[in-house]
């Protein structure tokens, strides 16, 4: 059996005790809660406090930059939390806290149920992404495989 893992990283415009941030920031715990009680949900990177991974220390060297991991049950599960809920709202409106200029990336991979990415596996498949594109192996949102490695015809965008 395998879980659907997604990463996301994405510099942020201003550090997060900006006032610009501040929408942003006191929305972050609640969103996390929110997908943690999600149909579908398995885990998330968070600090040992429970916060939002944005607060550990990134592997990219970059305290600017954002990183978001999470794991999910299957597909359906991941884009109704993304498409379907008040995460939307955040994901619509990125440009206000995220500076898009910058490289940003989102990838999905197949895990085996019960494992959980690090950050320094996440990185590789952030790089591995980057170098090769889309492939069974770690993908985005344009071209969709299946815990097989099969193409999945339909698109979430």
């Amino acid at each position: 059996m395998y879980h659907l893992a997604q990463a996301n990283i994405a510099r942020f415009r201003a550090p997060l005790s900006h006032p610009t941030m501040k929408e942003f920031v006191d929305f972050l715990e609640p969103v996390n809660k929110f997908a943690e009680e999600s149909k579908g949900f398995v885990w998330r990177l968070k600090d040992e406090e429970g916060r939002s991974a944005s607060y550990l220390e990134s592997p990219f060297q970059d305290e600017m930059m954002a990183i978001n991991i999470s794991v999910w049950e299957d597909m359906e599960s991941f884009k109704g939390f993304v498409y379907g809920s008040v995460h939307s709202y955040f994901l619509k409106h990125k440009k206000k806290w995220f500076d898009l200029s910058k490289p940003s990336q989102f990838i999905l991979w197949w895990i085996k149920a019960g494992d959980t990415p690090t950050l320094t596996a996440t990185k590789e498949k952030l790089e591995l992404h980057q170098s090769q594109g889309d492939s069974p192996e770690v993908f985005s949102m344009r071209s969709l495989y299946d815990a097989e490695g099969n193409p999945i015809k339909t698109h979430y965008r």
